[in-house]
Formats: C-alpha cells, structure tokens, sequence
C-alpha cells in the first residue's frame, strides 16, 4: 500500500513543530540568558526572564515529544520502501531523545540552584551560580552528542526518500548532506572545540536539508499512483 497525500501532510504537520522550536530551543534563548563561562550574569539573566527560561524548557520537551511522533509517522510512510532502514531511523532518534530530555532535567535542576531555598541555604550564591552554570554547560555540551544522533538517522531516511520513488530523488541526497554535515559539525565540537562555530558556519547551507522535506511533505505530499513501469516499492537489497 503507497503512502497518501493525507499521511504525508500529517508527517508535514508534525514535522513542522520541530523545525519552528528547534531556533527558540537552540538558538534564541541560549542568546538571550545564555553568557558563556560568566555565572553571575548569566544566573542574573535567567532570573530575570524566568518566564522566557522556563518557555525554553517546556518548548524543549514538546519539541523532543513531536520529533519522536514525527519520526514514527515517517516510518509508516516509508516502511515500504525497505522496513530493516526504516527500523534503524526510528532507533536513532529513540536512542537520542533520552539525551535531550537529560538535558532539560538539567536546566530545571539549574533553576532550582538560582532560586536557592532552604536546601541550599549551605551554599554561597556565588557557589549556586556556578554550580547551574555547570549543569547547563553540561547541557551545551550535550548537544554534540545530540548532533551524532541527528545526523546517524538522516542518513538512512537519505536512503528511504532516494528509494521511494514517491518522494523527489534530490531531497534524498540533500537529507545525506545534511546528515554528513550534523556528523562534521558533532565531530568538531567534540575533537576540536575551537572551530566548532567556524564548523557550524561552513555546514549551515546543508542544514535545510529537514526543512526542504518538512515543506515538501507538508505542502505537496508524496506520488500517490507509481508512474509508468515504476514498482509501488522498492524490492532490492540494501547491498
């Protein structure tokens, strides 16, 4: 049975949620409250936009929760194409997805030491501040780890999307790009810290990669009738 234009819009739909948090979650308040390797200023940032601070964590969870729903919908819409990849894609995401939700328990944790209590009455507030700079670095520092994740899974929805013949062969490659480009970046944060921003300007163009599927499957959807001669799927060995 070929995916419908129906289902492919519904991926769309889910999918979009992703993409509209993943700049609020990872780029806008990070900028806002965020002061790298300054405790004070930035513990006195986020206590001063504590609602924009617990927004980025709560937006943060939703956005984990969408991405596994979207992840599981793009199974079912290519699980014809080859079931054993399709598997491997989900397992991807459900592997880093955990990795995410630690991170948000981070940043709860980080607030709680800003806030103090009685608890923490021990502790200086200059010994909170950089005990929740701490957590969120962990939290930053977490995202590499994400990134190895996010770039393991497109790799093979690459491959899905090339196969499927319902969905455009140039959206595969550009998927494989971006793959190899959340891989390289991954790779610098952790090896080679210092070019990580000079890493993440180089990839950036191969990072819309998610973003071209989100519109395509939102907005067109997929080939519901194989063309002339075409398989409904595809048969052949990963080899």
């Amino acid at each position: 049975m070929r995916p419908t234009k129906r289902a492919a819009r519904i991926t769309g739909l889910l999918y979009l949620v992703v993409v509209l948090s993943g700049p609020f979650v990872l780029l806008y308040v990070p900028g806002k409250l965020f002061v790298p390797g300054d405790a004070a200023a930035t513990a006195a940032r986020i206590l001063a936009g504590e609602s924009l601070y617990r927004a980025h964590v709560v937006v943060g969870v939703i956005s984990e929760l969408f991405f596994v729903a979207s992840v599981v919908a793009l199974y079912r819409l290519l699980k014809g194409v080859n079931a054993e990849v399709a598997a491997a894609m989900v397992l991807a995401i459900l592997i880093q997805v955990p990795v995410a939700i630690a991170g948000s328990a981070n940043q709860v944790a980080a607030l709680s030491l800003l806030k103090g209590g009685d608890l923490l009455a021990g502790f200086e507030p200059a010994q909170r501040d950089a005990l929740a700079l701490l957590l969120l670095e962990f939290d930053r520092k977490g995202v590499y780890v994400s990134e190895v994740f996010w770039g393991l899974w497109l790799l093979p929805l690459a491959w899905l999307v090339y196969r499927s013949r319902f969905l455009p062969r140039l959206l595969g490659v550009w998927l494989a790009a971006n793959g190899l480009a959340y891989l390289a970046i991954a790779g610098t944060g952790m090896l080679v810290p210092e070019h990580a921003k000079r890493a993440m300007t180089l990839a950036t163009p191969l990072l819309f990669g998610e973003m071209a599927l989100m519109l395509w499957l939102l907005v067109v959807g997929v080939r519901e009738t194989p063309a002339s001669g075409e398989a409904v799927e595809d048969p052949r060995p990963l080899a």
